[in-house]
Parts: structure tokens; C-alpha cells; sequence
């Protein structure tokens, strides 16, 4: 399941700044096959085992990734934290929703792809399936929105 949360809390088991998060902590820790090779798919990099990356623009280091790439490692290395999406594009969130036991943050819907199994529950309450119950909880959420001034 994938538990989205709407309104923002202020946590320590919140990563709101994900590149500032990445930068002081995720990247310090050792990048498994796996995390390397989504490296590759999302930002087209190679990372090396000492941490340096190489695309096609040149060399640098994990510090270098896009915020999308380090968005997704963040939530990858820190099952259990709530990650928030918002500087994510469609690529990225792609490959987030087929993971599985994550949570996020997003105040707004974006368009990508979901599978119609991907099951998501919504501020701890609804759950829905896929890409039809994920836009319609939000047009439902957005009518609330109105109704409330918000």
C-alpha cells in the first residue's frame, strides 16, 4: 500500500527538504546495486562505489543527482519516514508507485502512471485502487476544498 498525506505536518519522520536531507544524510550511506541501477534509469548516471556520478553532461558526485532521483532514494533508504513528492515529475513518481509500504506527501494530484492493482490510502482513511480511484479521491478532495474556502 502507498499512504498519502495531503496536509503537511512538521516531524522528524517527515523529510520535507529532500535535498537538504539527501546531502546531509542519505548519500553518506553506501548505494546497493539495486539503488544504483535507479540511478541509472531516472537520471541516466553511473554511480561509482565511491560515490561519484557520471553523465552525460560530465562527472560529479551523488550530490549532483536531480531532486526527483534523490527524492526517491530518500524514500528508498528511510522506510518508515514520510517523504513529501512535491518537487517530483512524472518519471519519478512513476517508478514511487510501484513501490510498496511507502508514505508520501503530496498537496496536489499529478499525472503519471498508476497500475490498476496499486492499492493507496489517503490521510489514513480512504483507500482506493489505481489510476481511476486516485483521480477521483482527488476531484472529491478539491470539491471539499471549495466547500471549505480552502
Amino acid at each position: 500500500m502507498i499512504y498519502i498525506y495531503t496536509v503537511k505536518r512538521d516531524s522528524e519522520d517527515w523529510i520535507l527538504r529532500n535535498d537538504w536531507y539527501f546531502n546531509l544524510y542519505t548519500c553518506n550511506q553506501k548505494f546497493t546495486e539495486e539503488e544504483k541501477s535507479i540511478v541509472r534509469k531516472l537520471d541516466r548516471a553511473i554511480v561509482s562505489d565511491d560515490m561519484r556520478i557520471e553523465t552525460k553532461y560530465g562527472l560529479g558526485t551523488v550530490r549532483n543527482l536531480s531532486s526527483g532521483c534523490k527524492t526517491c532514494l530518500n524514500i528508498i533508504k528511510n522506510p518508515g519516514k514520510t517523504v513529501s513528492v512535491e518537487e517530483c515529475g512524472a518519471n519519478v513518481l512513476d517508478f514511487v508507485f510501484q513501490l510498496d509500504e511507502i508514505h508520501i506527501y503530496m498537496s496536489r494530484p499529478e499525472r503519471f502512471h498508476i497500475r490498476e492493482e496499486v492499492e493507496i490510502c489517503f490521510n489514513e482513511k480512504d483507500i482506493v485502487f489505481g489510476r481511476r480511484g486516485y483521480e477521483n479521491w482527488w476531484s472529491e478532495e478539491y470539491a471539499r476544498r471549495a466547500e471549505s474556502d480552502l
